[in-house]
């Protein structure tokens, strides 16, 4: 099975990522099975929340009045004493481990004597052991994450004001593709953040899959908007199963009213070089009759996140559509061949039997220029001699 997790709008917590882990048929049964060997399988309980209209599910952890700081061998020992699988009991330790290298980094001190303070040390170790053993009971092995919402402004932390993302959060979340999110405050925790970079196998767009289950998980902070996460668990599609000729893509769309043509027209050649299939702009008419352009670029799924962050970067735009999709894909290669105006290379493409040969534009313009011809005489003469040189080749 695989997994994507959508947290682009208002970030992950340890809460939300198992609430929506329960949510999806993570039996709450297991989890306090395996919280019982260390006395915190009455410390949960699973809450059913509204949150814009929408019903998911979140967990509450109660620990005494005053808990205990415990150091980091503390609760390490404590993960590893939890009644469960030994692969989950190293996940559920490599997410505590993330948070605690992260804080040992951010106060500067020895991991050793990293106290679990506000990150919450029964918190921490239900929600590391949540997620591992929920991912485990849904057999999930593979976790696709969406860019994380962090959120912006301030928050309250045990050694006074932080900046968002907290200090912790920021690291566990290098190399993950992040954004503001749909409200201010701290949309993403340490817990959540060390979740995603200890499960996610990558980020991007959905995955293809086979729909099995779908799990909500909501926050307990009303933000205004829905506070919640939603994962969605099924079978990876075989290749087979795609429609023949057709390959999984990503078109990115982003409205831009602000670049000159001039400096759209360079993001767009940036794009390309950062490994876009194609990109494109369309005009289009904004809110208040404001003329725009629609910038669409297609990507390989793998290369999604990256590509998104690029259009970010080259255009300054606050946002990006990802629409996971199918292309067809007619055979095609690219040849150079010596024809009587000099070298140049053109595209050749099947599709069933009919087939085709395209002169590359920045070729038949660079002869054009060379021979002082019209490029409208060029063209069909280039693609005239290369497909009698494409015939000879094919009777030897």
């Amino acid at each position: 099975m695989i997994a994507y997790l959508d947290c682009a709008a208002t970030g992950v917590s340890g809460d939300k990522f198992v609430g929506a882990l329960l949510s999806a048929g993570f039996d709450e049964r297991e989890l306090r099975r395996a919280l019982a060997p260390i006395g915190l399988a009455d410390a949960v309980t699973v809450v059913e929340r509204k949150t814009g209209g929408v019903v998911a599910l979140g967990i509450e952890v109660a620990c005494d009045d005053a808990p205990p700081l415990r150091t980091w061998p503390e609760v390490r020992d404590l993960v590893q004493a939890a009644g469960a699988p030994s692969e989950v009991l190293a996940r559920a330790t490599d997410i505590v481990a993330a948070i605690a290298h992260a804080e040992a980094r951010v106060h500067g001190v020895a991991l050793e004597e990293v106290h679990f303070h506000e990150v919450g040390a029964c918190d921490t170790i239900v929600d590391a052991l949540g997620a591992a053993l929920g991912m485990h009971a849904l057999g999930i092995d593979a976790l696709v994450c969406s860019p994380i919402a962090v959120g912006s402004g301030t928050v309250r932390a045990a050694h006074g004001e932080l900046p968002v993302p907290a200090p912790a959060t920021a690291l566990l979340l290098a190399g993950a593709p992040v954004v503001a999110g749909a409200a201010a405050g701290e949309l993403t925790t340490p817990t959540g953040a060390a979740i995603v970079r200890t499960l996610a196998a990558s980020f991007g767009a959905v995955p293809p899959m086979r729909l099995a289950a779908v799990g909500r998980g909501a926050g307990s902070r009303d933000l205004g908007v829905p506070n919640l996460v939603q994962l969605l668990v099924g079978e990876p599609l075989a290749p087979k199963e795609l429609p023949p000729g057709t390959e999984p893509v990503v078109l990115l769309e982003t409205n831009v009213d602000h670049l000159s043509p001039e400096a759209l027209a360079f993001a767009c050649e940036r794009i390309l070089e950062a490994g876009a299939l194609d990109v494109w702009q369309t005009p289009i008419v904004m809110k208040k009759g404001r003329a725009a352009y629609l910038l669409s670029a297609l990507a390989s799924p793998e290369a999604a996140a990256e590509l998104a962050a690029a259009i970010v970067r080259e255009t300054g735009t606050l946002g990006v559509r990802v629409c996971p999709t199918e292309r067809f894909a007619a055979w095609r290669s690219t040849v150079e061949l010596h024809t009587s105006l000099g070298s140049a290379r053109f595209k050749v493409w099947r599709s069933g039997e009919r087939e085709g040969i395209r002169v590359e534009h920045d070729d038949a313009a660079r002869i054009a220029r060379e021979t002082d011809a019209p490029l409208g005489d060029v063209i069909p003469r280039l693609e005239s001699e290369a497909r009698d040189a494409l015939a000879r080749e094919q009777k030897r």
